[in-house]
């Protein structure tokens, strides 16, 4: 008989019937029934003491563990037999524990007990969101600067980034009128980032730091770093004139150049002879030129006639040539004096998309007034009266027919002015006349434009669907079925 109540038990060490034996001992004495656990919004991230934020799926094994390790000293004295959630609502803010503990009690007598420990889920917002919403707590900041008119450079860089996801790691970027300012919250991101942008633009970079605070006690500094990144001058569809010692170095290229393209090097095309030369940016630091014109004074020409040169005797010690382009001798008219019976004579470049009756951008140098220390010094019979850059098309049209686009980074931008709108759309045409830039470019299907058949085609050059990627847009509700057999 049980000795406190007298109900018929069966034996055991401490002759009490379980009730009784409860109603005496309480093996969950000591151990918290009541917690807190702090969770952050941003980045929904749980706090492991006492200072690591963890990653954890409601109800997951990771987050039963971080809930027993609050009540680890507590359970020191018990035996845990088992541990498990107990569903409750999702936005409830509260975590439900059911543990089985067992202990010896009386004369070696082992009593299993069943309890429910509630975590109230505290929000609190971990140093690294902190960080990036205080948008003025930063370590270091890679300054990115090209001292020309065009952004050529910079949109064609954009993408560069936003393919390589090198914008992830950033606080902020800002936008100001010669570059961009990228925030961040460790000088490893930021030399990261200035190591790809030293690997893709022609660039020189150099840095600096300033302290901000020093403990004497545990020799800690806490420097601010400033990277200061400035690419080359020089855009695509420049007009240069190179040192006559660069030149040669060259393979005895022609003083007066055409960019025709900007990657990790300046892509140099002579349009007289069609020979090409790659620069990078030791070698443009050590011989500096600039452009000879801005982009705003392209005039517009007519081609009045125009004969493809085949073959063209190759100079002493010259270099490699275009196989991309055609040399032609074209007769020229700028389409502002068509009144008149005036024509220019040039060699370019561009011989395979020309013909007779075509429009085509350029520049005049023969009524220009050329302001650069290597071209004043120049024979004037080695400078060319026009140099053609590009085809002319119908802009309106292209803009209609263009079913694609491009995704830009977030970024603060200061007030922008329809000279940065016609500026990129100049770079959206280059994108569709050069492949070898598009390669290193995302290109997404805009699906609002429907594809039109190419019956009423002007010629201008179009991105195939093939090189599109389609935008991927993924659904905020996956509780469904396919959002499951996606998850898994």
């Amino acid at each position: 008989l049980c000795c406190q109540c007298g109900v018929p038990i069966p034996p055991n060490p401490a002759n009490m019937c379980v009730g009784c034996l409860r109603a005496q001992v309480d093996i969950t004495e000591g151990i918290p029934k009541q917690g807190t656990v702090h969770f952050c919004k941003q980045c929904e991230r749980y706090l492991q003491p006492p200072g690591t934020w963890i990653q954890c799926a409601l109800e997951s094994r990771e987050l039963l563990a971080l809930c027993l390790k609050k009540i680890k000293a507590s359970l020191s004295k018990v035996r845990l037999i088992d541990a498990g959630f107990i569903w409750t609502e999702p936005h409830s803010k509260r975590l439900k524990l059911k543990l089985t503990v067992q202990k010896e009690v009386i004369n070696g007598a082992v009593l299993q007990q069943v309890f429910v420990v509630e975590y109230t889920v505290q929000s609190q917002m971990c140093e690294d969101c902190h960080r990036i919403e205080a948008k003025d707590f930063w370590k270091a900041v890679v300054q990115v600067r090209q001292k020309t008119v065009h952004k050529k450079t910079f949109y064609y860089l954009e993408q560069l980034i936003l393919k390589h996801r090198l914008h992830q790691n950033t606080l902020r970027i800002k936008e100001i009128h010669d570059g961009l300012d990228f925030y961040y919250s460790s000088k490893q991101h930021a030399q990261k980032m200035v190591d790809f942008l030293q690997c893709t633009v022609p660039s020189r970079s150099k840095s600096s730091q300033r302290l901000i605070s020093h403990d004497i006690h545990s020799n800690v500094y806490n420097y601010k770093s400033t990277f200061s990144v400035e690419i080359v001058p020089i855009c695509k569809d420049n007009v240069v004139c190179l040192s006559p010692k660069l030149a040669q170095s060259l393979g005895n290229m022609s003083q007066i150049c055409v960019c025709i393209r900007v990657t990790s090097t300046i892509h140099l095309i002579d349009p007289r002879t069609l020979q090409i030369a790659e620069i990078d940016g030791n070698t443009y630091w050590r011989h500096p030129f600039n452009s000879l014109f801005h982009p705003k004074q392209l005039e517009e020409f007519i081609i009045m006639d125009i004969n493809r040169v085949h073959e063209k005797k190759k100079g002493a010690g010259a270099g490699a040539r275009s196989n991309k382009h055609t040399l032609a001798e074209a007769w020229v008219r700028k389409t502002s004096e068509l009144d008149t019976d005036h024509q220019y004579f040039c060699c370019t470049h561009l011989g395979h998309i020309l013909n007779p009756g075509d429009l085509v951008l350029g520049f005049d140098l023969a009524n220009c007034n050329l302001n650069d220390e290597f071209a004043n010094k120049m024979n004037p019979q080695h400078i060319p009266d026009v140099v053609l850059i590009k085809k002319s098309y119908d802009r309106s049209k292209r803009q209609r027919r263009r079913n694609w686009k491009l995704k830009e980074l977030e970024r603060d931008r200061e007030a922008t002015d329809t000279d940065d709108e016609r500026q990129y759309q100049d770079f959206l045409e280059d994108l569709e006349e050069d492949e070898t830039i598009r390669k290193n470019v995302n290109i997404y299907r805009n699906a609002d434009i429907p594809v039109e058949s190419d019956t009423d085609d002007d010629g201008a050059p179009r991105i195939s669907l093939a090189e599109m990627l389609e935008d991927l847009h993924i659904s905020q509700d996956a509780t469904g079925e396919e959002g499951a057999e996606m998850l898994t």
